[in-house]
């Protein structure tokens, strides 16, 4: 079950945040909050992740949970140290699920 998400959630990162030449992917804006635009992309993305950190043991959880807090706060531009903050966090959570699939 994990490895589906894990393939879902690579997907729909490659497909979000990862320009793709030749591949006219919309992204569509669902709302707009502190001027940024919310994707659609973005809310899958979301929706993707609790549903990983649903099924993760409970250390795993926890730091899953501050890491998808720190990447909602960051795509809504409110921590805005690093530019590309949001698509290092997403980065840092699916290596996370793969290291949590073997251990």
């Amino acid at each position: 079950m994990l490895v589906t998400i894990v393939i879902i959630l690579i997907i729909l990162w490659f497909l979000g945040y990862v320009p793709i030449s030749g591949i006219s992917i919309p992204n569509f804006i669902i709302i707009t909050i502190n001027n940024h635009p919310v994707t659609l992309w973005e809310i899958l993305i979301l929706l993707v992740v609790a549903w990983a950190i649903s099924i993760l043991p409970r250390p795993f959880q926890l730091v899953a949970s501050v890491l998808l807090l720190l990447w909602i706060l960051s795509a809504l531009g409110i921590i805005a140290a690093l530019a590309g903050l949001a698509n290092i966090i997403v980065l840092i959570i699916i290596i996370g699920l793969i290291v949590s699939i073997f251990l």
